[in-house]
């Protein structure tokens, strides 16, 4: 176990996380490497008066770490019990050394858009992945967990409150899928848009699909179909063998790339292509039974080519087994959720105000929020 506090050689990098946008200041930040370090944490913790936060692959912080900061990246350790069909993962584990572990043995866990996300944080947050729509939450899926109690004591068994060193977790037979994108240019959003929703209104749940919004900088490094505009995309992971038939009517719309084909799940990474670099971002979304047309025209104004603020508009495919997981998130007629994202830089308070006034007309529908999906800035 090492230690570090602020000005000591280190102390910087140990905090950074994916998130750039939250500053913190932890008085001590605690480098652990197994659940007795944690627990020795959370003592010392306790003695002095101090709080706790943890930070893994830190995609987790919504708010500032103060008083003790428990960083588990070094706990990345992941084994897979085929006969059991269980994965088990260190507080530091991310999801690419899952999948790959699992894959050897013919299993997949059910992980999310973005191999980089860390097992332990995804999972405590529900756990939205690929493959949910078929097969439900991740955290549906846990077997047991290694958690150290509030009072610095570890058990072995059920999730309970505390921090998890360490989590057991159902895989699924899975080595294949079709999945990928279909890209289409700026003047076709509002037609694929509601393509995209008609397409969804009966899908079977061995689909899991959703469509970005997504404004491009016009830089060298952005591939020139998308340099400089503003496209929408449409993202689809399939579970069938005639993927090419399912998104035929998508297809007939014209895309400028198409990317779907039926690929390793090693490679799911590659639907979404989420960012890899830490950036400075706020988010947040809300979820609703339908997508009338007007929801629709609230999402163009707030989230498409003419919005005020740059912003990514995701637009998620709930239903088939979400509608019986044991997560509150849910409720029943839960069937879409919308997010949105945009850079922190240079004003935060900009884009809440944005954000605001994109989710204010949507909120009389609302079901609620995905915990999940809410970025850089608290629950309430």
């Amino acid at each position: 176990m090492q230690t570090f506090t602020p000005g000591q050689a280190g102390y910087r990098e140990e905090i950074a996380g994916f998130q750039t946008g939250i500053e913190s200041t932890p008085a001590l930040v605690v480098a652990a490497t197994s659940a007795d370090d944690i627990a020795e944490a959370v003592r010392y913790a306790n003695e002095h008066g101090l709080p706790v936060a943890v930070q893994a692959t830190g995609h987790g912080l919504r708010e500032p770490a103060e008083g003790v900061l428990i960083s588990t990246r070094r706990m990345a350790g992941v084994t897979v019990d085929p006969g059991r069909r269980v994965a088990r993962a260190e507080a530091g584990a991310t999801w690419g050394s899952v999948i790959t572990a699992a894959a050897e043995h013919g299993l997949a866990p059910l992980s999310g858009s973005s191999p980089g996300v860390g097992v332990v944080g995804y999972t405590l947050g529900g756990g939205f992945g690929l493959l949910g729509r078929h097969f439900g939450l991740a955290s549906d899926r846990v077997v047991s967990a290694d958690v150290i109690r509030p009072d610095g004591t570890l058990s072995t068994g059920p999730l309970e409150a505390g921090i998890v060193a360490a989590l057991e977790f159902e895989l699924v037979p899975v080595t294949t899928l079709y999945g990928g994108g279909l890209f289409f240019g700026t003047e076709q959003i509002p037609e694929v848009l509601r393509a995209w929703r008609d397409w969804t209104l009966d899908l079977p749940d061995t689909v899991g699909t959703s469509v970005a919004l997504v404004p491009f900088p016009d830089l060298p490094m952005v591939p020139e179909p998308f340099r400089g505009k503003h496209i929408i995309n449409i993202r689809v992971a399939y579970l069938g063998t005639d993927g090419d038939q399912l998104v035929a009517p998508l297809r007939a719309l014209g895309p400028l790339q198409d990317t779907l084909k039926t690929m390793p799940y090693t490679d799911s990474g590659q639907i979404a292509a989420d960012p890899p670099n830490p950036h400075s971002y706020l988010g947040d979304n809300r979820v609703l039974p339908a997508l009338p047309d007007e929801a629709l025209a609230t999402v163009l104004d707030h989230g498409g080519p003419d919005a005020p603020l740059p912003t990514v508009l995701i637009i998620d495919l709930l239903g088939g087994a979400y509608e019986h997981t044991q997560a509150s998130d849910f409720a029943p007629e839960s069937r879409y959720v919308v997010r949105a994202l945009s850079m922190a830089d240079p004003d935060a308070a900009t884009v809440r105000a944005a954000h605001a006034k994109l989710f204010a007309p949507l909120a009389p529908e609302s079901t609620g929020r995905l915990r999940s999906f809410v970025y850089g800035q608290p629950l309430g």
